[in-house]
């Protein structure tokens, strides 16, 4: 039996001493930095084009009301380009650069000069537009200069694609990212500051709207009766059972006076919460719905007074809404704490469907716990049940304030 030998080349050497196909010598991270200096070009030009064109036409028609429509809606595309040179660098160049944060106009309403302005202002897209200005002289440069070195300097070519993306990264990273949170916390916070005044106002306007059509009304009524009744007693006209049906419907209007001031004072902020706490004005307003209610508390302390109030004022609104648009048979009140978070959470029987939009002042409770960095979620399938939960930052009174009013809340449940 003979012995089969490997084969072998004409020139008697085995196949295993043949040489490796040739490769090009670049590794892939460099031919990635290679690609990303060629492409600078175009997308420079992309970018110069686009920022002088509508910087030009839209500061050109300033003088006209389509000018800084104009320019909002400009800075608006130039964030676009911005997030397509975060894909490019991201992809080509390893580098990792959060997207800056939207602005917050689509989360939250408001008026046409309220956007506008915020538009206007919008450092994202004067960053990016002052990126896309800089890059073409850069992007001319560095594509002739790779280029040329791919023919010219290629064994350097590695370490001249590092340093050149080396610019391109640090260019990404000082104009196209967000500094830190910093811009969205400022624009969310204008916004928001928007949303307490407008809310303030509309409260102002109702306290207004009851005190002239409720108790200022009863008031006038009142002195009129008496002027009447008066009149009567010096002209020497009185008639006894005249003047005393005279003063007992003065007496009425002035009990019908006094409650309705007792509803509008408990509206702007009821005594029961000051001196007792959420447990027991909860307590209250659940005794005043027209289903039975259950309330329970976990709380081991007291909140500041402005989270006890809007806490207060969302289940008090969120109740209302349960009496009048819910057909619910019963209904129940949670709140506890959960480390720095106040949550509170109602749920009722009802008939379900619910929505943000629905016109039942969901909307209004949404943006007014979304101005003290809240949440307002509801969960509402037609057919019911409907679950509201809100939550609320937590911070704790001074010892001064809190050391007399931290009673009355501890765990508390029943039938309102």
């Amino acid at each position: 039996m003979t012995e089969r030998l490997p084969a072998s080349s004409p020139s008697g050497e085995a196949d295993n001493n043949r040489l490796p196909p040739a490769r090009f010598a670049f590794p892939r991270h460099t031919w990635k930095e290679i690609a990303h200096l060629l492409a600078n070009l175009p997308m420079a030009l992309i970018g110069f084009v686009y920022t002088v064109t509508v910087l030009a036409t839209g500061i050109g028609l300033t003088v006209t009301v389509i000018g800084l429509p104009l320019l909002a809606v400009a800075l608006m595309g130039a964030r676009r380009l911005g997030r397509l040179e975060r894909a490019r660098a991201r992809a080509l160049l390893g580098v990792r650069v959060d997207e800056p944060s939207r602005l917050p106009w689509g989360r939250r309403g408001g008026g046409l000069f309220q956007r506008l302005w915020m538009g206007l202002k919008d450092p994202v897209g004067w960053r990016t537009m002052l990126y896309d200005f800089i890059r073409l002289p850069w992007g001319i440069f560095t594509f002739a200069f790779t280029l040329t070195s791919l023919f010219v300097l290629w064994p350097v070519l590695p370490l001249i694609a590092r340093g050149l993306t080396n610019v391109d990264r640090a260019m990404v990273r000082g104009l196209l990212s967000p500094s830190d949170e910093l811009e969205r916390r400022i624009a969310e916070l204008e916004s928001d500051r928007g949303v307490v005044v407008d809310t303030a106002a509309a409260d102002m306007r109702r306290i207004e709207r009851d005190l002239h059509d409720g108790a200022q009304a009863r008031l006038v009524n009142l002195a009129m009766g008496l002027g009447m009744a008066k009149e009567r007693l010096l002209e020497g006209q009185a008639d006894d059972k005249v003047v005393a049906a005279m003063v007992e419907e003065a007496h009425g209007e002035v009990k019908l006076a006094l409650q309705e001031l007792r509803d509008l004072a408990r509206g702007i902020h009821p005594a029961v919460l000051t001196d007792r706490g959420l447990d027991a004005a909860l307590s209250s307003v659940a005794s005043r719905c027209t289903v039975p209610v259950k309330v329970t508390a976990d709380l081991d302390a007291r909140p500041v007074a402005a989270i006890e109030g809007i806490a207060y004022f969302t289940v008090s609104e969120l109740l209302q809404n349960v009496s009048k648009h819910s057909g619910a048979k019963s209904a129940s009140v949670d709140v506890w704490r959960s480390d720095d978070r106040l949550l509170i959470q109602v749920w009722d029987d009802g008939r379900g469907g619910a929505r943000l939009d629905g016109g039942t002042g969901m909307r209004g409770l949404a943006d007014r716990l979304d101005a003290v960095d809240g949440l307002f979620v509801i969960d509402s399938p037609p057919g019911g049940p409907t679950v509201v939960t809100a939550e609320l930052p937590w911070r704790d009174r001074t010892e001064a304030s809190g050391a007399g009013g931290a009673g009355g809340q501890g765990r508390h449940g029943g039938k309102r």
